[in-house]
């Protein structure tokens, strides 16, 4: 007969051993409360179930429980669970510290979207899909290239939206781009790739997560056309194409073509390229030369950074490197994250949302520029998250800029801290993505005043 109790109550530990009889289970009950592990007024196992769990008569733990609460470790009442009665000593953490960059009152931080627009009920409807349609042995111990539902979705969505040549088996799924930088570089040590450039300016972060893995990191110079790619003398390249991050560019057709044809990998970094402005549609560089450049793309920028989605698409010689590069790593984006922005993808909800996107950032880029000072340059397409404000020559240097930023809690960057050599000109990178809807016309009016603050 199936045994009734197996499956109810609750599960506890108590430190105690069944040598030491009634008068032991009270005290490690009693040691239970004291040390915090069973708090208070939460419900205890009921009498039978504990007696089942333990193997002992449940006479033996009723008398028990009448013992504590009359002790005033329990609280008991007719037809309700017993309960602890009392605070224990809790063990003591320290004092939690205040986070060193508290979040601003107006955020124009650059490389962020709206959260506040994240597809919360499309998001769910995706994730209950993904559950009642996947098999259970999906959730074992997945390829270490990812989903093989979300590769297949990748691949066509790319291909209608970015024109990326797109296999489902050269696509790995990656835990966000940190995730897929480190993998890329650790696979081209491996291959002997001593070196990898980046633009300069770019983000410091990227390389030295790529720097980590064994390659030297060196810089190629950034003009009004994009990445110099005369001046590429190494192995390896990582560029921002379509947008360059943070100059706000787009690499020239000439160089383009220059560059697939300058025998280096390429890594190219699409991070925005589903927010054009303009009706000048950019494709992937990729599709250029799918068998030497790394096509890489992300949902940090459309849905959320929290979500730790990015993708690879990779030549066929890099597969089995960034394969192994992938075991080595350990890490794995979460399944279920994967099968829902398949689902999200499939099911035409996340182009909708990419296109309320696009209209309501082109809508604020438009509005911020209309409202900007003569004195501010602002650089870049039509295009992204951000802005890139130039400072006059003779006027603010950009210390004085973010300080007078600061001063009314407004947080932003300054393009000083992307350049890869010193004395290079300030700016300011201004995301006007960041706000919610309702805030952004505060951000930008506090913008404003800093800007007239410091070149009136």
């Amino acid at each position: 007969m199936a045994d009734p109790w197996s499956s109810s109550g609750l599960d506890v530990h108590l430190d105690w051993q069944p040598s030491t009889g009634r008068s032991g289970l009270a005290a490690a009950i009693r040691a239970a409360i004291r040390e915090g592990r069973w708090q208070p007024d939460a419900a205890v196992p009921s009498t039978r179930a504990l007696a089942h769990d333990l193997g002992i008569a449940r006479g033996t733990v009723t008398r028990v429980y009448a013992d504590l609460a009359a002790e005033g470790y329990l609280r008991t009442a007719q037809g309700a669970p017993t309960r602890v009665a009392t605070a224990g000593s809790l063990p003591q953490s320290a004092p939690r510290q205040a986070p060193r960059d508290p979040a601003p009152r107006w955020d124009l931080r650059p490389g962020r979207p709206d959260l506040t627009a994240f597809p919360r009920q499309a998001w769910i409807t995706a994730t209950r899909r993904a559950l009642l349609r996947t098999p259970a042995a999906a959730f074992g111990y997945e390829s270490e290239l990812g989903a093989p539902e979300l590769r297949d979705t990748l691949a066509t969505y790319l291909a209608r939206a970015r024109g990326v040549v797109a296999d489902p088996a050269r696509i790995v799924v990656c835990h966000g781009y940190s995730h897929a930088i480190a993998v890329l570089s650790r696979a081209l040590s491996g291959m002997g790739i001593g070196e990898v450039a980046f633009e300069n300016p770019s983000l410091g972060m990227y390389r030295a997560i790529a720097a980590a893995q064994g390659p030297r990191v060196v810089g190629v110079p950034v003009d009004e056309h994009g990445l110099e790619v005369s001046a590429l003398d190494s192995p390896a390249v990582v560029v921002t194409a379509a947008h360059q991050y943070p100059t706000g560019v787009t690499l020239a057709p000439h160089r383009r073509a220059a560059l697939t044809r300058s025998g280096a990998w390429v890594l190219e970094d699409d991070y925005d390229g589903e927010f054009r402005f303009d009706h000048q549609q950019v494709g992937a560089l990729q599709a250029l030369a799918p068998e030497r450049v790394v096509y890489a793309g992300t949902a940090s920028k459309t849905l959320a950074p929290a979500l730790r989605l990015a993708w690879l698409v990779l030549p066929r010689s890099l597969v089995e490197p960034v394969r192994a590069a992938m075991a080595d790593s350990g890490s794995r984006p979460a399944l279920l994250n994967q099968l829902a922005l398949a689902e999200l993808i499939d099911s035409g909800a996340y182009d909708q949302h990419v296109r309320r996107s696009r209209a309501e950032y082109r809508s604020r880029r438009t509005r911020l520029l209309a409202a900007l000072p003569d004195s501010v340059r602002p650089q870049g397409i039509a295009a992204g998250l951000h802005l890139l404000l130039m400072l006059p020559a003779d006027g603010p240097t950009e210390t004085q800029a973010l300080a007078a930023c600061r001063r009314r809690a407004i947080g932003i960057e300054g393009l000083g801290g992307y350049w890869m050599d010193a004395n290079r000109p300030g700016g300011l990178i201004v995301g006007y993505a960041a706000p919610a809807k309702h805030a952004f016309a505060g951000a930008t009016q506090t913008l404003i005043e800093a800007l007239h603050e410091i070149t009136s």
